[in-house]
């Protein structure tokens, strides 16, 4: 097993000083010490609806049972190597007394994907502030972050962008990280994952003031995707940038592109859900761990498979 210590905490100056040593304890619960993050995502229950949860993937393996039930989540959370599990507050409110380990960062907007941008750029806002967060925490809930999603390229973007940069301000008032979903989208956006617009993106998420900046991966036309987000990681400066896990895939693909976005490009870790929760429970946490085993443990993916198939075992 690798060694792991403390990362130095770059506490932000929004955070009062009385709520400095709460921030610095958030931190760390998220990233256990390494300054990167594995974070289990669970909002897909609005931004997909049911789509994520129940059925067949496009080439037809089938998701889990287990995934037709949210509590599956929560299960997964509970005996899983994870930072955070982040999904929205209602769901939160309904199982977290019976899951109090689990670290929770709570996302405060959410859109579904029926509305397509040919009908609408996209446009997400807040559903509930940080306030309504701490009343999680003061009701004994291990509330660590909050979330909030900026489509950027949106003609609501501003308005959005608004909400972000208060959502992050409010968090840091209150000791809590604060974690931004950018993703460019919309009519007037024509590549969604041009290294050099998600460069922007992530540059975007360090002025509104986000601790972490998840953004999907970039796609360049030629060359090393690796190669190419470092732009991005660069262009956040102190803000730490996370990849999307996106779409169910292979495994052991998933953990190689994991492993090069943090030690090729410098990205500080993941926001991983359908590749964990579509999966039955056992495996699910097998994979939380093997993506904690990279992210945490800096293992190679070898490694990381090992854990997966239940050949070894990773813990912190």
């Amino acid at each position: 097993m690798t060694t792991m210590t403390s990362a130095k905490i770059d506490v932000p100056a929004d955070v009062p000083s009385s709520k400095q040593s709460l921030y610095e304890q958030n931190f760390q619960t998220m990233t256990k010490g390494t300054g990167r993050l594995m974070l289990f995502a669970g909002d897909q229950k609005v931004e997909h609806l049911n789509d994520d949860f129940y059925g067949a993937l496009s080439d037809g393996t089938p998701i889990t049972a287990d995934d037709a039930d949210p509590e599956h989540l929560f299960r997964i959370a509970r005996d899983g190597v994870i930072g955070c599990f982040a999904t929205q507050l209602g769901l939160i409110a309904r199982y977290a007394r019976d899951y109090p380990t689990v670290p929770y960062l709570v996302k405060l907007n959410s859109k579904s994907h029926l509305i397509k941008t040919s009908q609408q750029d996209p446009r997400s806002l807040a559903w509930c502030s940080v306030d309504d967060a701490l009343t999680l925490r003061e009701n004994g809930v291990n509330v660590v972050g909050v979330g909030f999603t900026v489509y950027l390229g949106s003609e609501f973007e501003s308005e959005q962008m608004r909400e972000a940069a208060q959502a992050c301000f409010q968090a840091h008032r209150n000791g809590l990280v604060s974690v931004l979903w950018i993703y460019p989208r919309g009519a007037a956006v024509a590549e969604e994952q041009h290294p050099h617009l998600i460069a922007g993106a992530t540059g975007l998420g360090a002025t509104l003031g986000a601790d972490f900046c998840k953004v999907n991966y970039c796609k360049p036309k030629e060359g090393s995707p690796a190669e190419a987000f470092k732009e991005a990681v660069q262009a956040a400066g102190r803000t730490r940038v996370i990849t999307a896990g996106g779409g169910s895939t292979d495994v052991r693909k998933f953990l190689q592109t994991l492993h090069d976005q943090i030690f090729i490009s410098g990205a500080f870790g993941s926001a991983t859900g359908r590749n964990i929760h579509q999966k039955p429970l056992h495996e699910a946490v097998q994979m939380t761990n093997a993506i904690s085993a990279i992210t945490y443990g800096g293992h190679s993916v070898d490694e990381a498979m090992a854990v997966y198939e239940g050949k070894t075992q990773f813990s912190l």
